[in-house]
């Protein structure tokens, strides 16, 4: 029965998988469907689903993939992709931070079970999610003193596995109606669309108008305080919109999933901000580690420092030649702590140690990044990102992709531009690698000559 197996499921099972799972997300694709197995191995337990293919039973019972479910952080760099190229060509764009007031403890209740029943899911399963939030209560303790005890009637638990799962059926209609770019990632939503004439703005602010709406029959309010605007393009009128009677003030700069995206689209507010909390946690080593070998240099570099510089490093990566030394000072300083390495230059530093350069990584992570998209497991979002070469020569790497027009160089630096020319010339052997171990062993040994 799906209304006992699910939430075991849920409850125990699905935990084990997901636990950490940005920082071990495989990549091989047995891997993905030996974790698969597991998820289909449960849903065929549950009465009436054994019949049905496993993308049947995950659509009955409203799951996605574990594979897909790790495709969010890649939001951003669709979303983006569409920003810059229309600044690209000349136009404005405003894109509006949205933020709501307390999210996850305003669900109403009633509202969140009236939702469940309109995604078709059986009587049972409705009625099992309003016994788990219905009869809880809650009282604040002071220094001893305790309040009365007051009933409970909207939010999800926060810490568990269903509360986030609940959170995101119950604003997945928020974007009905809505004409502009609308991106949710849990309680994170950002709108985004032209500004250029009077009726582009329009439709933003109609949009706006649905959202508050929403909000309104939603029983969920919007910070409009917190909601910010962020003008995009030279010849934006840093127009002023309204959520109901409030204004929305102007941003310069927004913190985007732990990415500053200021108002010139340059990363160089976040290639700062990483370099110096790099650096901060390196100066934290450097002061409370007695020994400086390489034994326990390395790992606490690997494990502390490094992950800053690089945590979505394919949508923020340096503009500028500055950013770019700035970033690898970082390691340069990192290196030279290691006893017995001192007086080596960098490149012999690296040789020694067995590292490469942090322009490096970002590359090969960029070639990575593309064979997902191409042939890998966001090879649906790679669609929409990269349009291949219909044409196949004999000199080509039989996967070319074709190179996009720019102007300005917060296009000709985004991820989906600057890597055509690196992986359209990757010999035809590393790009029609069988999977993706394989094919960072091919790519490691043709990049093997740079530092």
């Amino acid at each position: 029965m799906p209304q006992v197996i699910f939430p075991f499921y849920s409850a125990l099972i699905r935990p084990q998988l997901k636990y950490c799972v940005q920082f071990w997300a495989t990549c091989c694709r047995k891997d993905m469907d030996n974790l698969e197995k597991v998820k289909k191995g449960a849903m065929k337990m549950i009465k009436g689903l054994k019949s049905i293919t496993c993308e049947g039973r995950l659509k009955k019972l409203g799951l996605v993939s574990l594979e897909k479910n790790r495709l969010r952080g890649h939001m951003m760099i669709a979303f983006f992709d569409k920003i810059t190229s229309l600044v690209d060509k000349g136009e404005a764009v405003d894109v509006i931070y949205l933020d709501f007031s307390k999210a996850f403890d305003t669900v109403s209740h009633d509202i969140l079970i009236d939702k469940l029943g309109k995604y078709n899911l059986d009587r049972a399963t409705i009625r099992w999610v309003h016994n788990w939030l219905d009869n809880r209560s809650q009282r604040v303790v002071v220094n001893g003193s305790k309040s009365c005890w007051k009933g409970i009637t909207s939010g999800v638990p926060q810490g568990s596995v269903l509360g986030p799962v609940l959170f995101n059926i119950f604003i997945n209609d928020v974007d009905i109606g809505i004409e502009s770019t609308l991106i949710k990632f849990a309680d994170d939503t950002k709108l985004g669309g032209v500004a250029t004439s009077s009726e582009d703005r329009d439709i933003i602010q109609n949009d706006l108008s649905k959202l508050e709406k929403w909000s309104e029959v939603n029983r969920m309010r919007f910070n409009k305080e917190k909601c910010k605007v962020l003008h995009l393009g030279r010849n934006n009128q840093f127009h002023t919109y309204k959520m109901g009677s409030d204004c929305l003030g102007r941003s310069m700069a927004e913190r985007d999933l732990g990415v500053i995206v200021d108002h010139k689209l340059n990363m160089s507010q976040q290639c700062d901000a990483v370099a110096k909390k790099a650096n901060m946690i390196l100066g934290c080593i450097n002061r409370c580690v007695v020994s400086k070998t390489r034994e326990v240099i390395l790992p606490l570099y690997s494990a502390l420092v490094r992950p800053q510089l690089e945590y979505c490093v394919q949508f923020w990566a340096p503009h500028f030649k500055k950013d770019v030394e700035k970033l690898e000072r970082v390691q340069r300083r990192a290196t030279r702590m290691i006893k017995g390495l001192e007086n080596m230059t960098y490149e012999a530093r690296l040789h020694e140690l067995g590292l490469f350069s942090l322009e490096k990584r970002r590359l090969r992570g960029d070639m990575i990044a593309v064979f997902k998209y191409l042939k890998g497991c966001h090879k649906e979002e790679g669609e929409n990102l990269f349009l291949l070469v219909s044409e196949d020569r004999t000199r080509s790497n039989g996967l070319k992709v074709q190179q996009g027009r720019f102007r300005l160089d917060i296009r000709k630096k985004f991820l989906t531009v600057r890597v055509v020319k690196y992986w359209n010339k990757l010999p035809r052997e590393v790009v029609e690698s069988p999977s993706l171990e394989i094919f960072k062993n091919r790519l490691d040994r043709h990049l093997s000559g740079m530092v």
